[in-house]
């Protein structure tokens, strides 16, 4: 199974980006898809989830200005940011999960300038 991020770079304040997870050789529709972001010296934070059958949470510092979505025909799952703030800057990972079975894409990197 690979589990393949893109989209992440530089943009200023302000900015979007939108984040791809793209996995192969799986059935993606039975997993739930999780957007982790992670800054230098802290924790990793969960931003966003959405289970297979649509329903989507996000984390505080997310609300009104991330949005997730999953295309299940193309196996990809995307994070569209908006109103991205320099507090946004983090290595972004997307993680999805069946039962016992989850896998980790690598990480994409998100830095947003002042």
């Amino acid at each position: 199974v690979q589990l393949q991020a893109s989209g992440g770079g530089l943009v200023q304040a302000g900015g979007s980006l939108r984040l791809s997870c793209t996995a192969s050789e799986i059935t993606f529709a039975k997993y739930t898809v999780d957007w982790y972001r992670q800054a230098p010296g802290k924790q990793r934070e969960l931003v966003a989830h959405i289970s297979r059958g649509g329903s989507r949470d996000y984390a505080d510092s997310a609300k009104g200005r991330f949005t997730i979505s999953r295309d299940n025909a193309g196996n990809t799952a995307y994070l569209q940011m908006n109103s991205l703030k320099p507090e946004d800057t983090a290595v972004y990972s997307c993680h999805i999960k069946w039962g016992s079975v989850d896998y980790w894409g690598q990480g994409t990197q998100v830095t947003v300038s002042s």
